[in-house]
């Protein structure tokens, strides 16, 4: 069997997500969402809504994005015509890039 190791998590990154839970939850409460009617678009439970409004680093990253679009909280950009010139722009960096990173190797003394 295997151990069950508890993954830690930065202050910034517990930070983030707490906010970024805010941000979803006063989005419903703007749209006049109650959580069930939150949690069933999203199709989950309501405490699963519970645990992303307020940040839980174990709920799936997809689930939060899904809320947050639901409610209307802009992530990269207003429009979906933002996120892909973003994407774009992305993959142009990524391909100058080599594909594979490799550590460094030995390193050579070359003091005669």
């Amino acid at each position: 069997m295997t151990a069950t190791h508890k993954r830690t998590y930065s202050r910034y990154a517990m930070e983030a997500l707490g906010l970024f839970g805010k941000t979803i939850r006063l989005g419903r409460m703007q749209h006049r969402l109650t959580a069930q009617e939150l949690a069933e678009r999203i199709g989950v439970s309501r405490s699963t809504l519970q645990r992303i409004e307020k940040g839980d680093p174990k709920v799936e990253i997809g689930l939060m994005f899904e809320a947050a679009a639901i409610v209307g909280v802009k992530l990269f950009d207003a429009d979906g015509k933002g996120i892909t010139a973003l994407t774009g722009r992305m993959d142009d960096r990524i391909a100058l890039l080599p594909k594979h990173v490799y550590k460094a190797g030995k390193q050579i003394v070359d003091e005669f």
